[in-house]
């Protein structure tokens, strides 16, 4: 298969996994099914990549990372699980799994699956957003929205719309269930890479919050900032944070 494919079945297969381990340790603690869904996912991911891209490099929230995969071509940039908090809590289908790949200089493929909704966005082909009537919806966290969140919900006259994992609002984004969602203050690689090739390949914009290329594989993974939003918001939504 190819490497569209593979993300999309690797996340799929991981997301499934990750259903199995929630319905095993159902009658345990919240913080028993984290560890368990970051480590059985991980390891799943790791094992598959291994035997499918064995050239590859592979950059995952759960693993030691390796600096050679800065002198690589081709490196996967993983989150097993996004959303350990609303996986953790049973009933929560607000949760997701990253697949992407990196090649070369910018990401080329790439999978969000999320699992208790049976349903992966992967590229590369994704059907594009349609417009929506009413107030621009944007997506936040429901337990500690940013402050610039609020900013772009005047600018624009919008709604905020909480939900969980980064995952899940870029996906929100990608199915018109919302309009616009922005990050500040703490995100890594992992936490972006699969759901911006998928809103690329939406025909969305994606940016850092300056307006600048979101830009991967670098030393530090630590890439705290994020806009995904439909082309029409983009000057309105990167005029209301700078």
């Amino acid at each position: 298969m190819n490497d569209h494919q593979l993300a999309g079945h690797l996340a799929t297969e991981a997301g499934r996994l990750l259903l199995a381990v929630r319905q095993e340790l159902a009658g345990a603690g919240e913080a028993e099914r984290k560890a368990a869904g970051d480590r059985r996912s991980h390891e799943f991911l790791m094992a598959a990549l291994a035997q499918a891209r064995p050239q590859d490099a592979v950059l995952s929230e759960e693993g030691a990372d390796n600096p050679a995969r800065l002198r690589a071509e081709r490196v996967w940039i993983v989150d097993p699980l996004d959303g350990t908090r609303e996986f953790s809590e049973l009933g929560r289908d607000d949760w997701a799994v990253h697949v992407a790949l990196w090649q070369a200089g910018d990401l080329t493929a790439g999978a969000v699956a999320l699992p208790a909704r049976d349903i992966t966005l992967a590229t590369p082909s994704v059907a594009a957003p349609p417009a929506a009537d009413g107030a621009p919806r944007i997506a936040v966290s429901r337990s500690r929205p940013p402050a610039i969140s609020e900013a772009v919900r005047a600018r624009l006259d919008g709604v905020l719309v909480p939900m969980g994992s980064a995952g899940v609002k870029v996906a929100a984004v990608v199915q018109g269930t919302a309009d616009v969602y922005v990050h500040a203050g703490g995100q890594y690689e992992w936490d972006s890479a699969a759901p911006v090739a998928v809103a690329r390949a939406a025909g969305l914009h994606t940016s850092r919050l300056d307006g600048s290329p979101l830009v991967y594989n670098r030393a530090d993974p630590l890439l705290p900032d994020l806009v995904v939003c439909r082309p029409e918001y983009a000057q309105a939504v990167l005029s209301a944070v700078n």
